[in-house]
């Protein structure tokens, strides 16, 4: 059953692309106009990436249901984020997936442009031997989380958008005696330095 996409669950956590409200720190550097450009590459490269996936998939939205933008309503279902801080916001989605019968869900956001279909497809299959599955990001935090069953102490008491996040998760799960695997380390776009990264191929164009 572990090629059955109605078993899969792939959330795709975004924020509506309003200047001013996305990429608050790279904006500090770039301005918020070429900080909102960059974030709408992502935005694109994102959808590239997951658009093929053999998998449910839906867009979790930070403010609100935009049914006229690039995520097409016939590929992706579309839900609001609510909580109260990002580990909360996270926890009530995977309660969401869950609740609607999916076995294996996956979550990931919308700054890394060195995600493919591959790694998210190789995410869920590696549910097959483990319980959670983690991509973690050289920033300390991870571009990928993985369940096939709800673990709350994951998205409690966290260190959010900080370094500390990954280490704590698997802090967390080693405390637990929770198995889970790790993809390979990526990068995440946060900050200006990120956008000048030699070593890795770089998709934005607009700074």
């Amino acid at each position: 059953m572990s090629g059955d996409n109605s078993e899969r669950a792939l959330m795709i956590f975004v924020r509506n692309p309003v200047q001013g409200k996305v990429k608050t720190r790279l904006a500090n550097t770039i301005g918020e106009k070429k900080a909102l450009a960059v974030y709408n590459d992502l935005l694109a490269y994102t959808l590239n990436s997951t658009r093929g996936a053999d998998c449910h998939k839906v867009v979790f939205y930070s403010d609100f249901v935009d049914n006229n933008d690039i995520w097409n309503q016939t590929v992706f279902n579309k839900k609001v984020q609510f909580g109260r801080d990002l580990g909360e916001r996270m926890k009530n989605a995977f309660k969401t997936m869950f609740g609607h019968g999916f076995q294996k869900v996956v979550i990931i956001g919308s700054d890394c442009p060195e995600i493919s279909p591959a790694l998210i497809i190789n995410a869920f299959g590696m549910l097959d031997y483990t319980d959670v599955v983690i991509g973690p990001a050289t920033d300390g935090g991870y571009y990928l989380l993985g369940l096939k069953q709800m673990h709350d102490a994951l998205f409690e008491k966290k260190s959010w958008s900080t370094s500390l996040i990954l280490s704590e998760t698997i802090g967390e799960l080693n405390a637990r005696s929770i198995p889970f695997l790790l993809l390979p380390e990526l990068s995440d776009v946060d900050e200006e330095k990120d956008l000048l990264d030699n070593d890795k191929p770089r998709l934005i164009k607009n700074t």
